[in-house]
């Protein structure tokens, strides 16, 4: 199992652990994610981040920012300026017999969770293969 966490945020994963090898959380919650919907996660995430960091430059200090991207079976906003921002995420499953889930984590709290999910999933791949 590979661990990390700090202020408000924690991930966990052990991709031997099935049906939910993975978790994350925040301050007050965690949720429990199969490998499939952790691994969606950290690529809706991923690019969210990618596109703020494309778009930093362009703004002004006091200029807010709202990007969503929907990603079967992920909806994810991140919203802030040009230093910070805060994540929003929802598991929309295909189907309703599936459980959904609401979760966000705060500024900075977003940005050290997308930090260590993107080295948690690529530790974790590499010791797989």
């Amino acid at each position: 199992m590979i661990q990390q966490e700090g202020p408000g945020w924690r991930l966990a994963r052990d991709p031997q652990r099935h049906p939910y090898g993975a978790l994350i959380g925040g301050e007050t919650w965690a949720i429990e994610l199969t490998e499939s919907e952790a691994g969606a996660l950290a690529s809706v995430i991923k690019d969210l981040v990618a596109q703020h960091a494309a778009l930093r430059g362009q703004l002004m200090d006091e200029e807010q920012i709202t990007l969503e991207l929907e990603r079967a079976p992920w909806w994810g906003c991140l919203e802030g300026d040009r230093r910070s921002w805060s994540l929003q995420l929802i598991l929309r499953p295909a189907d309703v017999c599936e459980r959904g889930v609401e979760v966000s984590w705060p500024a900075p709290a977003a940005e050290a969770a997308a930090a260590a999910m993107r080295t948690l999933w690529d530790i974790s791949n590499d010791q797989l293969n």
